[in-house]
C-alpha cells in the first residue's frame, strides 16, 4: 500500500475532479427548481464548467513548470475547495456560475495538468503504465458514481451536500499531498500573455458559438439578440457561424504565436511541435471523441428523464446505473487486458462497443425508455468508455519524454474539457433546437384553432423551453385554451421530445462512428513509461 499511497491520493483529487462534472447532471430539475432557473441556464453553467477548464488548461500546465508541481496541485486543490463551497452556498444561479463554473475550474486547471505529471514523476517502467490505468478507472469510477451520488443525495438530503463533500475530500487531499514525491525543479520562466489570451478566447467562441446554436440557428438565424429592437443577424445570417470562424482564426493564430516564441528563444505556452507526434495526436483525439460521447449522454438523458418522464434525481441515477456498473468493470477489465493486448487493440474494441451503444440506444427511444435495448445500450456504452479510460492516459503520457509530462497533462485536460464543452453544447442544441422547430411544426400541422396556433407561435418566438410534460396541461389552460386543446398540445409536446432525443443519439452515432478515424496511431505494442521506442527500419533484400 505504500508503494501506491501517492497513486491513491492523486486518484482522490482526480475522482473529484471527473465527478463534480456529471453529479449535477441528475440534479438538474431540483437545481432549476431552487434556484428559480431555466434548464438553457443550467446548459450554459455546465458547458462553462469545462470550457473554463479547457481554456486556461494550458496556463496552468505552465504554472506547474514555473511554481513546482506538487505546489500547483496543493494550490489548486485549495481554490477548488473554495469554489465548491461557494457552490454549496450559492442563493441563485449567478453565485452557482461563479463558484462552481468558474472558480471550481479555474482551480481545476492547476490539479489535472499536476496529476499527469505527479505520477510520472513517481513511477516508471510497468508501474507507470499500472498508475496511469489506476488513474483511468478512477476517472471511470467518478463518471459512474456521480449520477447514483448525485441522485442519493438529492433526493434524500440537498444537491449542495455533494459540493460540502467536495471541500472534505480535498482537505483530506491537502492534509495527504506529503506522500506524494515532486522533483521537478520550479524553472525560471515569463508566460506569455498573448498566448493564454489568444487560446483562452479562441475555445470560448467556438463553444459559445456552439451553445447558442439552439437559439441563434446554426447558418439563418431563428431567434437573434436584438439591441434596442434591432436584430443582430450580419448579412442576413445567424452569429453563430462568425463566433465559430473567429474563434478558430484566434487559435491558428495561437499557433503561429507559439512558433514565434520558439523562433526568438522565449517559453511557450505549449510546444506545438509535439502534435507532429502521431501517437499524441491519436490519443488525444480519441480522448476528446470519448469526453464528447460521455458529457453528451450525460446532459441529454437526465433531461429527458426528469423534464419529459419526470423522475427524481435518484431515480434518474439508477435508469443510468447500467452504465455505471459496466464502467467501473471494464476499466478495470481494461487494465487487465494490457497484460496481453496493445493499447491500439483494446482502444479500437472500445470504439466498436460504442458504435454498437449508440445504436442500441437510437433503437431503444420510447417515450418511458423501460426497454431492454435501452438497458443493453447503456451497458454497452459503460463498457466501451471503461476500455478508453484505462487507455489513454498512458498512451499520451508514454508518447513523450518526462520531462514534456507536465505540458502533455495539460494537453490532456485541454481535450477533455473541450470534448466535453462541445458534447454538452452540440447536444443541447440539438435537442432543444430540434425540440423547438419539431413542436412548433406539429401544432402548425395539427388541428388545433389558428388561435391557438398564433397563441403557441407568439409565445415560443425566443425558443422552447424544456419543461416538464406534465406541466404543460396547466401551462396551457392558464394561457386560456380549452381542456381538449391542452391535451392536444400535451401530446404533440411529448411525442416532439421523443423526436429531439432520438435525433440526439442520432448525432451520437454519429460521433461515435468519426471517432474511429483518430485511433489508428494508437500503438500497437505494450507501452511503457517514457517515450516510445523508434520503430527498426526494416531490412532491404540483398541485391542478387
Amino acid at each position: 500500500m505504500k508503494k501506491w499511497a501517492a497513486v491513491i491520493i492523486l486518484g482522490m483529487a482526480q475522482f473529484v475532479m471527473v465527478l463534480d462534472s456529471t453529479v449535477m447532471n441528475v440534479s438538474i430539475s431540483t437545481v432549476v427548481k431552487d434556484l428559480d432557473t431555466t434548464v438553457a441556464a443550467m446548459q450554459g453553467a455546465i458547458t462553462f464548467y469545462t470550457l473554463t477548464m479547457a481554456a486556461v488548461m494550458l496556463l496552468g500546465a505552465k504554472l506547474g513548470d514555473i511554481w513546482g508541481r506538487r505546489r500547483a496541485f496543493v494550490i489548486g486543490a485549495i481554490v477548488y475547495a473554495c469554489g465548491s463551497l461557494i457552490t454549496g452556498l450559492a442563493p441563485n444561479i449567478v453565485m452557482l456560475f461563479l463558484g462552481w463554473s468558474v472558480i471550481e475550474g479555474l482551480g481545476a486547471v492547476l490539479v489535472i495538468p499536476a496529476i499527469a505529471a505527479l505520477v510520472a514523476n513517481n513511477y516508471s517502467g510497468r508501474d507507470r503504465v499500472t498508475a496511469y490505468a489506476i488513474i483511468g478507472a478512477i476517472s471511470g469510477g467518478a463518471v459512474a458514481a456521480g449520477p447514483l451520488i448525485g441522485g442519493f443525495v438529492t433526493t434524500y438530503f440537498s444537491w449542495r451536500y455533494v459540493f460540502f463533500g467536495e471541500v472534505v475530500i480535498m482537505a483530506a487531499v491537502l492534509v495527504l499531498s506529503r506522500v506524494v514525491s515532486d522533483t521537478s525543479v520550479p524553472q525560471k520562466i515569463r508566460f506569455d500573455m498573448l498566448s493564454v489570451l489568444l487560446s483562452a478566447l479562441g475555445l470560448v467562441l467556438v463553444v459559445f458559438g456552439m451553445l447558442q446554436s439552439k437559439t441563434w440557428g446554426w447558418i439563418l438565424p431563428e431567434h437573434p439578440p436584438e439591441i434596442n429592437g434591432v436584430k443582430i443577424e450580419p448579412l442576413g445570417l445567424s452569429l453563430v457561424p462568425y463566433f465559430i470562424i473567429g474563434g478558430a482564426v484566434l487559435l491558428w493564430l495561437f499557433v503561429v504565436r507559439q512558433r514565434y516564441l520558439i523562433k526568438v528563444g522565449r517559453a511557450p505556452l505549449v510546444q506545438v511541435s509535439m502534435f507532429r507526434i502521431a501517437q499524441l495526436r491519436a490519443g488525444l483525439s480519441v480522448l476528446a471523441a470519448q469526453y464528447a460521447i460521455t458529457a453528451a449522454i450525460f446532459f441529454m438523458i437526465p433531461v429527458y428523464l426528469q423534464m419529459t418522464l419526470g423522475l427524481d434525481a435518484l431515480s434518474t441515477g439508477l435508469k443510468i446505473f447500467p452504465l455505471s456498473i459496466s464502467l467501473i468493470v471494464f476499466s478495470i477489465v481494461g487494465t487487465r487486458l494490457t497484460a496481453i493486448w496493445s493499447p491500439r487493440q483494446i482502444v479500437r474494441l472500445g470504439q466498436i462497443i460504442l458504435v454498437g451503444a449508440s445504436i442500441f440506444l437510437l433503437a431503444s427511444v420510447s417515450l418511458d425508455l423501460k426497454s431492454v435495448p435501452f438497458a443493453v445500450g447503456m451497458f454497452l456504452a459503460g463498457a466501451a468508455l471503461g476500455l478508453l479510460a484505462s487507455q489513454l492516459g498512458n498512451v499520451n503520457m508514454s508518447a513523450v519524454t518526462e520531462e514534456q509530462t507536465s505540458e502533455v497533462g495539460g494537453l490532456q485536460g485541454v481535450f477533455q474539457n473541450l470534448g466535453s464543452s462541445l458534447g454538452t453544447a452540440l447536444i443541447g442544441s440539438v435537442l432543444i433546437g430540434s425540440l423547438a422547430s419539431g413542436f412548433l411544426g406539429s401544432v402548425s400541422s395539427s388541428d388545433l384553432p389558428d388561435s391557438v396556433k398564433s397563441q403557441v407561435s407568439a409565445s415560443t418566438q425566443a425558443g422552447v423551453e424544456i419543461v416538464p410534460v406534465a406541466s404543460v396541461p396547466a401551462l396551457a389552460e392558464k394561457a386560456g385554451v380549452t381542456q381538449a386543446q391542452a391535451d392536444e398540445l400535451t401530446s404533440l409536446y411529448s411525442d416532439s421530445q421523443v423526436s429531439a432525443l432520438r435525433l440526439s443519439f442520432f448525432v451520437l452515432t454519429v460521433i461515435a462512428i468519426v471517432s474511429l478515424l483518430f485511433s489508428k496511431n494508437i500503438p500497437t505494442q505494450l507501452v511503457g513509461g517514457g517515450a516510445p521506442k523508434p520503430r527498426a527500419k526494416r531490412r532491404q533484400p540483398r541485391s542478387a
